[in-house]
């Protein structure tokens, strides 16, 4: 595989990952927020929890996740702003 291509899978990996956390924490979580409320979180039922600060806790972290082990894959492959 030349460098172009190497670099396409993992940029293509890093975001399936991504929208694999989105999935989960907009979605998964919310469907099944009535059977998480059985447990508690900081005096809060889970799933409300989960639905009012959890997810966009997870989110901003992702964010700054996906960011930093982009800049990585792109240094890794000499295609960082810097070496332009």
């Amino acid at each position: 595989m030349d460098n172009r291509t190497q670099h396409w899978a993992d940029t293509k990996s890093l975001m399936f990952k991504t929208l694999g956390i989105w999935f989960i924490f907009s979605i998964a979580i919310h469907a099944f927020a009535g059977a998480l409320n059985g447990t508690s979180f900081l005096g809060f039922p889970l799933g409300y929890y989960m639905a009012a600060q959890g997810s966009l806790i997870v989110f901003v972290v992702t964010i700054f996740w996906s960011t930093s082990q982009q800049e990585k894959i792109d240094e890794k492959y000499g295609l960082a702003e810097e070496d332009q």
